[in-house]
């Protein structure tokens, strides 16, 4: 829209220095936008539901035994069924890490071990992929099952 329509009554010298102070300010304004942004992507990545290590949003996240040495052994169909934790910032917790997966994204590593999410679980809490295989497991920030078996006392599942 031409400026000497929306404002007939302003001469065009004026115009230019409040064109000029607009531009400023939308850049500003972008510039803020963006640190608020990535302030806001050093926001916490993981939680904690009953003893569980989540996603924020409350979906569990779980290793996979046949991975090694910061690597992803999970891809193709098992990346399908067993969607990777991808990482999109810098670790801000002292036990995550970032690995690098074959198809170049970032995903995020408990103790070096690479995390995933299950397809299977619908909602937020659901592990139904714990003991998948035998080699699929939701992460535990403790051991609270070494504690519990040193302990002397033993619940059967």
């Amino acid at each position: 829209m031409n400026a000497s329509r929306c404002m007939p009554h302003v001469d065009e010298s004026t115009r230019r220095v409040l064109s000029l102070r607009t531009g400023r300010t939308a850049r500003r304004l972008a510039a803020v936008t963006f640190l608020a942004i990535v302030g806001g992507a050093h926001a916490q990545v993981v939680a904690e539901r009953n003893g569980t290590l989540t996603s924020v949003d409350g979906k569990t996240l779980y290793t996979f035994d046949k991975d090694g040495g910061g690597k992803s052994n999970c891809t193709g169909g098992c990346a399908v069924a067993w969607p990777p934790f991808v990482a999109s910032q810098p670790p801000t917790d002292g036990a995550l890490t970032r690995i690098m997966r074959e198809d170049g994204r970032a995903q995020w590593a408990y103790d070096g071990k690479p995390l995933y999410f299950f397809a299977g679980d619908g909602q937020p809490g659901d592990a139904k992929g714990d003991g998948v295989g035998g080699t699929w497991h939701v992460v535990k920030r403790t051991s609270a099952r070494a504690a519990a078996a040193d302990s002397g006392y033993y619940y059967k599942y």
